[in-house]
């Protein structure tokens, strides 16, 4: 016991550093990207000394869980309620119900637009560094994975049509999504929020007192719900710490080295998407530079944690209070991004698959036709994939059987698997707000004071 008790000792010097920190002039992104250093310093520390499969390792991550993984839940925990008072409040407050539809189609184009664009440069890497599933082995592990992965996943997205898609989205009971009990509960929170806030516009026109007296509360609760994020938002330095430490200190230097090419091929391809985000930024008047630095803190809880939707509320606030976007915009965004469009997992992840697995079955990568129809078929299904660990996975799992391929290299590329997702899921995040942040500078509602203000002391806390 005495090497984790010196494990845990360590880690609680380093949570003390980290609040003493907080009381300083050091903004959240730079406390943000401190936690992240000493987290996977840490880890590899913890890594070198005692070794991946040490009892004392294990047992001493199975504490710093307990920071890391309660971090998570406490933003998962605020993500429904964030969702719901969010979008109700922001449209309660619109002076035309019809705005919706252009904020809806803006962001909706820019999330599927990016996904298409992610899927070719999926393509792209796949082809430039001649990745292919020949050669591979199939072992014990990913036997029982691929098993395991077509119980759990198969029976969600088999047979899975348009029409059927668009149905899962309408809600049927509010409060069962209200829970979150099926991967596009996000999504139908929004809807059902959206008509409330309609419903709310309604009663305004034709009951000015009981209108007013609603919309009065709806406020209170966006102001209270706003104060229970930056509280939990505080956190965030500890929880990046914890979660990077796991990482660092549990994976597999052997199995990154043997898959190595295509981990390069990935982050590759993640920079050249970031790139295409910088891009848009830049042709609508926004600099890509101090929109990253805003964006840190969102990104790196991203990247460390893994979950879109656990991102939620760090996506919406950055938005509103970093770069200017209004709450209606900022809450579509974040919603929408948590399970469309997602760039990481449901554009560029099984693009690169499909090429790698296309030659083995001989189909031609190179052949336009197919391509196209791969960008197609990446885009369209890339609305519902689950915003939380193993949505790469759930969106290779339905376009690879639309693409005519087998499965098994999805199971055959497990070991590397949390790394790349890591990269992923930051890419997701940012496509999310980039699609919000687009969204307000071509309405015209970005609140330019904001945007362009230096100063981000405003996320600091509560």
């Amino acid at each position: 016991m005495a090497p984790v008790l010196i494990n845990l000792i360590i880690f609680a010097l380093l949570l003390i550093g980290l609040a003493r920190l907080q009381g300083g002039n050091l903004s959240l992104s730079a406390r943000v990207f401190i936690g992240l250093i000493l987290g996977t310093l840490f880890g590899i520390g913890l890594q070198l000394t005692q070794g991946t499969d040490s009892p004392a390792l294990q047992t001493s991550i199975s504490w710093i869980n307990i920071v890391g993984n309660g971090y998570v839940q406490l933003l998962q925990m605020i993500v429904m309620p964030l969702v719901f008072v969010a979008i109700l409040n922001a449209v309660a407050k619109l002076h035309d119900a019809s705005s919706l539809g252009k904020i809806s189609i803006l962001v909706l184009g820019t999330l599927l637009a990016t996904t298409a664009i992610a899927a070719l440069v999926g393509v792209l890497m796949s082809l430039s560094f001649h990745l292919t599933a020949a050669g591979l082995v199939q072992g014990a592990a990913e036997t029982a994975r691929l098993s395991a992965l077509e119980t759990s996943y198969a029976p969600k997205v088999a047979d899975l049509t348009v029409p059927q898609l668009i149905l899962s989205f309408i809600p049927k009971n509010p409060f069962a999504d209200l829970t979150g009990a099926n991967p596009t509960s996000i999504i139908s929170v929004v809807i059902f929020a959206a008509f409330l806030g309609v419903a709310a516009i309604r009663l305004v026109r034709r009951d000015a007192e009981k209108g007013a007296a609603l919309v009065r509360f709806i406020d209170l609760m966006q102001a209270w719900v706003a104060q229970l994020v930056r509280l939990i938002m505080s956190l965030t330095p500890f929880g990046v710490m914890a979660l990077m430490t796991k990482m660092a200190a549990t994976s597999n230097a052997g199995d990154i080295l043997n898959l190595g090419k295509f981990v390069i091929a990935s982050y590759i391809g993640l920079a050249i998407m970031f790139g295409v985000h910088a891009l848009l930024l830049t042709l609508t008047g926004v600099n890509p530079l101090a929109y990253f630095r805003k964006a840190l803190p969102a990104l790196s809880f991203a990247f460390s944690s893994r979950s879109s939707a656990a991102t939620i509320p760090l996506s919406v606030e950055t938005q509103t209070r970093r770069l200017g976007v209004p709450q209606t915009i900022a809450s579509f965004a974040a919603s929408f991004g948590a399970t469309i469009g997602q760039n990481g997992c449901a554009g560029l992840y099984p693009a690169m698959l499909a090429v790698m697995v296309a030659p083995t079955v001989g189909i031609n990568p190179l052949d336009p036709t197919w391509i196209a129809t791969l960008v197609a078929i990446v885009t369209l299904s890339s609305a519902g994939v689950a915003g939380v660990g193993g949505g790469a996975t759930m969106a290779a799992l339905i376009v690879l059987p639309a693409m005519g391929l087998p499965v098994t290299l999805v199971a055959l590329l497990i070991s590397v698997e949390p790394l790349i997702d890591m990269g992923r899921t930051a890419l997701n995040v940012n496509g999310a707000m980039t699609a919000g942040t687009l969204t307000s500078q071509i309405l015209g509602q970005t609140d330019r004071s904001r945007l362009h203000s230096d100063d981000d002391a405003e996320l600091q806390g509560a």
